[in-house]
């Protein structure tokens, strides 16, 4: 299997984004949202029902938290809806003519006794590849990248390893770093830039 790398460009993020936006596939935009700006993996993101995206029968907007029960670890974890998330959540949800709160929320089409099914991981990744292929990334991109996507940015951005840790779920800074990609060429950069 290969490994999957993190989406690196913010630019090409956002030019997976607006193909995602231009051709209304709200779910995918969605579902690539929530994955880069929460850290939660495929199959807590598959496993969501619309239920987590309503409280008194309203839609969470940005701000609101989101509960979920990770499938591999079994802990809680709760996180605050950010703006890009709030808002392709909102696309999402408007596009469609009902949603019912026990239905997933990445559906597939209906089964033969008709209910609804979540996508699958096998069609999760064909999505994302198929949007990686449009704006031209062609190293390892699957589910788990989004995960990646989501610790390497924060890391960028200066937020504390320790964070990461935590919030990844990893057991330590080592196993972090490696898990989000930073190169030792970008270790190195750092001991340059420092130059005291």
């Amino acid at each position: 299997m290969e490994e999957v790398q993190p989406i690196r460009d913010t630019k090409k993020i956002d030019a997976m984004k607006s193909i995602m936006k231009g051709e209304s596939n709200y779910r995918d935009l969605l579902l690539f949202t929530l994955g880069i700006n929460t850290g939660l993996r495929i199959s807590d993101i598959l496993a969501l029902k619309w239920s987590s995206f309503l409280n008194g029968g309203k839609l969470l907007k940005a701000g609101d938290q989101l509960n979920v029960v990770e499938i591999k670890t079994k802990k809680a974890k709760t996180f605050v809806i950010n703006k890009s998330v709030a808002e392709a959540l909102k696309l999402y949800h408007d596009s469609l003519d009902s949603v019912n709160p026990d239905d997933p929320v990445f559906s597939s089409r209906k089964t033969a006794d008709g209910t609804l099914k979540p996508i699958t991981r096998i069609a999760a990744w064909q999505m994302l590849n198929r949007y990686a292929d449009m704006v031209g990334l062609d190293e390892g991109i699957g589910t788990h990248t989004l995960r990646k996507t989501f610790g390497y940015h924060l890391y960028k951005k200066g937020v504390a390893l320790e964070y990461i840790q935590k919030m990844l779920n990893h057991s330590s800074p080592a196993i972090t770093l490696r898990y989000i990609g930073i190169t030792q060429e970008q270790l190195n950069d750092i001991y340059v830039e420092l130059n005291l």
